[in-house]
């Protein structure tokens, strides 16, 4: 009798050992962006359905993994958007926070999720000081920067005889290193910058500052800026004659829905840079219907594509460990890990925190050209991984050890 009550005690115990074992492992994933301003097209509402759809095609549930995403405005104001990520780490139990443009915002972010030892990965964001002074072993930046902005456009059209700069830039994180680092590639080129002026961010009128670049008599008339911003900053140089002038507009960071916004007649000829583009692989004209018929028929950006492949890579990373509590564990297995998904295919996460993956140069199609609704970019150049981004022995990372 005694024998048998032990035997029975043992055998409940080992039926809760195997039942906690088989417990699900919890995973909040936070979408923190601009869901109603002038970033809102390019991430928002269609970042919150990019990262649900990454857990979707994860199988997170069948992997063992609890995944709840949750979404909020950040109103492109620091304040606000450290005080979400606050609530949400501190009270909420987020454990990763992934999109976020605005690089102000992002680099606050970013140190409270090293503070908290949480994870944060940025899509949306441009900011090279991401994965440079400001780097942190609990962030990644996935998509696009600065520096690779740069690198592509700005090299592009200096060595087709852009050599004379000015700058419009948006006057906070991401304009300032936007200008900074085209201003290096230029110059490292053999152009020069002539000048530059600082523009607030949502601006509406853009007429003063366009005056300044048309006297300046810069040959490239340097867009810093994104969003809302570009859109308006284009347009009004059309109507001042900027073109028409003899000068030439280098939009440094355009956006799909920028160009969708602006029409072919208007954006015909950008050149552009980005990592992604929804008409140019099979998978991603896959991605871009299930995208287009959840979304209203828009298809989506390089930032909503890079918030999916990211949280993919997220999961794996969580589903290899096991748990999602330790955020620099999981960054540290998120850089063990290969990268490989449908729509970036195979890359590594550096240890400064960057995805390396190509980079493509585009030029935005004449109306004649396009086939439809959304057919905008015609390739004009692949920027392999690794040319695309800051070399290591460039950075200014803390992580990166100099030999």
């Amino acid at each position: 009798m005694r024998l048998a009550a032990i035997f029975l005690a043992a055998s409940s115990l080992v039926g809760i050992g195997v039942a906690q074992a088989a417990d699900p492992v919890p995973v909040k994933i936070g979408v923190l962006n601009d869901q109603s301003g002038l970033y809102a097209d390019l991430g928002g509402p269609g970042s919150v359905w990019a990262a649900k759809k990454a857990v979707e095609d994860f199988g997170a549930a069948a992997k063992g993994l609890k995944v709840e995403v949750l979404a909020a405005d950040h109103q492109n104001k620091a304040d606000v958007g450290t005080s979400i990520a606050r609530q949400w780490y501190d009270v909420d139990g987020v454990d990763v926070i992934v999109d976020t443009p605005n690089s102000g915002i992002a680099l606050a972010v970013s140190g409270v999720t090293k503070e908290k030892n949480k994870v944060f990965i940025n899509s949306g964001a441009a900011t090279s000081d991401l994965t440079g002074k400001a780097c942190t072993p609990n962030t990644v930046h996935w998509t696009y920067d600065t520096w690779a902005l740069a690198n592509g456009t700005g090299k592009a059209i200096v060595k087709t005889g852009g050599d004379t700069w000015f700058f419009l830039t948006a006057d906070y994180a991401f304009g300032h290193a936007l200008e900074r680092d085209t201003s290096k590639v230029v110059t490292d080129n053999g152009g020069k910058v002539l000048g530059s002026v600082k523009v607030p961010l949502n601006n509406a009128d853009f007429s003063s500052f366009l005056l300044q670049a048309q006297s300046s008599k810069a040959k490239i008339v340097g867009l810093a800026n994104a969003g809302g911003d570009t859109i308006n900053s284009i347009k009004q140089a059309s109507e001042y004659g900027i073109v028409d002038g003899g000068q030439k507009l280098a939009g440094l960071l355009i956006f799909l829905t920028d160009v969708h916004s602006l029409g072919l007649k208007t954006a015909q000829g950008l050149n552009l840079t980005a990592a992604w583009y929804w008409d140019q692989t099979d998978a991603n004209r896959t991605f871009a219907d299930a995208f287009a018929k959840a979304n209203g028929g828009k298809r989506p950006t390089m930032v909503q594509a890079g918030v999916y492949s990211g949280v993919l890579h997220y999961l794996k990373a969580v589903e290899a460990l096991k748990s999602a509590k330790d955020g620099a564990a999981v960054v540290a297995e998120m850089k063990k890990i290969p990268t490989d998904d449908p729509l970036f295919g195979k890359g590594e996460v550096r240890i400064d925190g960057r995805h390396i993956h190509p980079m493509y140069l585009y030029e935005v199609k004449k109306p004649s050209e396009s086939k439809g609704p959304w057919d905008y970019y015609t390739l004009k150049a692949t920027i392999p991984a690794n040319e695309a981004f800051r070399p290591l022995s460039e950075s200014d990372c803390p992580l990166v050890k100099k030999g």
